[in-house]
This record gives C-alpha cells, structure tokens and sequence, in this order.
C-alpha cells in the first residue's frame, strides 16, 4: 500500500523513543484496548456458540427432530404412518409416543410431571435418554408391568431409587362408589435418567406406551409419531417432503418451529452483545486517534524538515498511516491470541474459579445447563480480528490528513 519510504520512517517513529512519555502511554493504553476488547469479543461468542451448540444437542436428544400428529384426537394406524416417513431417505429411526401430564406421588410427596409413553427399543433410536441411565434401564419398560423411568432431579426430590413404589396421577376422573377420584396407578421405579438439563431431569417421566394407552385411555392411538433426521438443519426441507409423501392429511412439524423462540433469542443475545462488546474496540480506535494527534503536534518540525526535503503531502499521510495500522495490528494479534488461548481454556477455568471462591455460577435449577461451554468457530475470530484492524486503520486517516497539511513556513518559524 505505501512506499518503502513511508513505511520505514513510520516503523522507525513507532520505535523511537518519545519526549513525550504521555504520548508513549497513550499509545500503549490504545494496544492493551484494542487486546482487550478482540479477546472479550472471542471469549463471549465463543462461549455463546458452546451455549446454543449445547442447547441443541440437549434439547434436540430428548425432544423430535420432526413430529407427525393428527389434526385432531389421537393417531391411529401409527405404524402405516411410521413405515411411510422411514422410506425418505434423510429419516434415521422412527417411534411412536404419547404425551401426557400428571402427578407423581411417594407418601405426602407431591410433584407434577410431563408423561411420556415410548416403546424402549424404539425410543433408544430416536433419543438419547437410554445412553443417560444413572440407574436401571429403558428397557426396564415392559408392557402390563407398569415400570416408570425419571429424571434423576425428580428421583432425589421424592427420595426414590430403583425398586421403589411411585403412584402415578392424571388429570382425568373416575366414578366410584366414594365418588369421583382422580385416576392414578402405581408403578415400579425401573429405571433413572440424568441427561444434565433440568428440565427434563426434574419434570419427565416415561412409562411403556401401552401402560400410556391404558392409563390415559386413548385405545390404539398414540400422540404422534417421532422422527430423528440425519441432519437436523435439513428438518424444514424433509418434514415438508414427508407430509406430501404420507397417505392422507397429517400435521408435520420440526424443532425450529417448536423451539423457534428459544433459539432466535440466543441468536439475538449474540448478536447484541457483538455490538455492545465492539464498542471496547471503538474506544480503544478513538484513543489511536488522540494518540496520533499528539504524535503529530510533537513531529511538526520533523514533518517540515521532511516535506523541505522533498517529501509530498502523500508520503507524510503514509509515515503517519504506518503509525496507526501498527498499533492496530499489534494490538488485533495480542487479542486474538489471548482471546483464542482463553476460549480454548473456558471449560477448565470456570470449574477452577468455582472452587476457587466456593460458588457455583451457572445454577442447574435456575440455568438450562449447569457447565459453561465454550466453541470456538474461526469465522468469528476472522470477522472479530477484520473488524479490529479496520476499525484502527480508519482511526488514524484524520491524524495522518493532518499532518499532510502541515506548512514547512509555519512549522519552522518559531524553531
């Protein structure tokens, strides 16, 4: 971009040892800035992306790629609907389940659940939950032995473990001789789950899909059908292919409509904090700017001298551009490589931290996760260091104008 000229009288103006010690500090308090705010800004978004990437594999193992329900009531003849969504050839496995509340009972204990009816070994492919027993098993769910599997924060709640009796209650009544009760069923603990959300390891339970028909009454019909995709970005494309492949009019949905709000509200944080953090780096760039002010009224002698010797106004704005692109870049190089050594080290320094002052700073029954995790995406430490060198480049073309409109006569009068 400029002349060797330029370039070496700026590089030896960088280095030189000022008069001015303010001036030197201002220069080093714009570097350390201009650090501070890349690695904060690669730090947070880092651990951003490990927040929603970690969101989505949690919710996403307990939850549906895609759906397949009936319009209204129950659906029925689940397997015909099943076999036809298994023959796209983006559909991993299939399950059928049934959805429900309820009450889950142990003495005077009281706590209300999400119920859920699932074949085990179908239910293995489509979710993660059987790869999170603490205790027990999945398979522990058998038809007509009325097993129940929970969450493992449900279990320590009601002070329950494997083998232990539970009375499982649903909002639905029945008429007897003493009146109407609402109905509800006792069941074995088979088995305990702890898949690290809170939502799900303190409110599910799951019962065999049979026990759920008989329970809630709903005969041979189910809730819905369950998909697991090969790739769960391609959700929107395949449930539509899916619906226009099934025999008859279905309600098709996919976790980014079911969980839209949740993610686009991550993506926005991010997005906002982005901004807010950037304007670390934008203050840092005005005191490039003030720096080289400075620099520039201390060099008027030096500038007149130069431009007496033949220097155009174009080669003073380049030594002055030398000046404010070096503390840019210096100052983009040490933040991105603390900012990449600190987003890399996040999972083990918090851990650290918290035993350090004793304190847990992502509650599970506050927070949906309960560790801090950090991703690390290149684009981002690209965008973030662009930003940062372009922001300081732009900082210094004021200054460096100025110093190109320096007089020699006028520089030179008084000296």
């Amino acid at each position: 971009m400029y002349k060797p000229l330029e370039l070496f009288i700026g590089l030896r103006y960088t280095r030189a040892k000022r008069r001015n010690h303010f001036i030197s500090f201002i220069s080093a308090a714009s570097m350390a800035g201009i650090a501070i705010g890349v690695m904060a800004l690669i730090t947070v978004l880092s651990v951003m992306n490990g927040f929603e990437q970690e969101l989505r594999n949690r919710i996403l193992g307990m939850a549906s790629h895609a759906t397949i329900s009936a319009f209204r009531g129950g659906l029925e003849e689940w397997p015909v609907i099943a076999e036809a969504a298994q023959k796209h050839q983006e559909v991993e496995a299939v399950a059928p389940y049934i959805d429900g509340e309820g009450m889950v009972r142990v003495g005077g204990e009281l706590s209300g659940t999400l119920l859920r009816g699932v074949l085990p070994d179908m239910e293995a492919q489509v979710s993660d939950v059987s790869a999170h027993m603490k205790a027990g098993s999945l398979d522990s769910l058998q038809a007509g032995e009325y097993k129940i599997v929970l969450g493992a924060e449900l279990a320590r709640a009601l002070g329950i473990g494997v083998g232990d009796k539970v009375d499982l209650m649903i909002p639905q009544a029945s008429v007897t001789p003493a009146g109407v009760l609402p109905r509800f069923r006792r069941f074995t603990v088979g088995g305990v789950f702890e898949v690290g959300m809170y939502e799900f390891d303190r409110g599910l339970v799951m019962i065999h899909l049979q026990d759920a028909q008989a329970l809630l009454r709903m005969g041979e019909t189910v809730s819905g059908v369950r998909l697991k995709l090969h790739d769960l970005f391609q959700a929107p494309r395949v449930s539509r292919e899916v619906a226009a492949d099934l025999p008859g009019l279905y309600y098709v949905s996919d976790w980014t409509r079911q969980h839209s709000n949740f993610f686009s509200a991550v993506r926005t944080e991010k997005m906002v904090m982005f901004i807010i953090l950037s304007l670390i780096v934008g203050v840092a760039a005005f005191n490039i700017v003030s720096t080289l002010v400075m620099v520039v009224q201390d060099k008027q002698a030096d500038i007149a001298i130069l431009r007496t010797l033949g220097a155009s106004p174009r080669t003073v704005l380049g030594v002055f551009m030398v000046q404010g692109t070096l503390i840019g870049l210096i100052g983009t190089l040490f933040g991105v490589v603390l900012g990449v050594l600190l987003a890399i080290n996040v999972p083990t320094l918090v851990p650290f931290l918290e035993r350090l002052t004793n304190h847990q700073f992502l509650d599970p029954s506050v927070y949906y996760i309960s560790k801090l995790p950090s991703q690390l995406e290149s684009t981002d430490v690209v965008r973030i260091a662009l930003m940062s060198f372009v922001l300081a480049v732009l900082s210094g073309l004021y200054p460096a104008w100025r110093a190109s409109r320096v007089m020699p006569a006028e520089a030179l009068r008084y000296e």
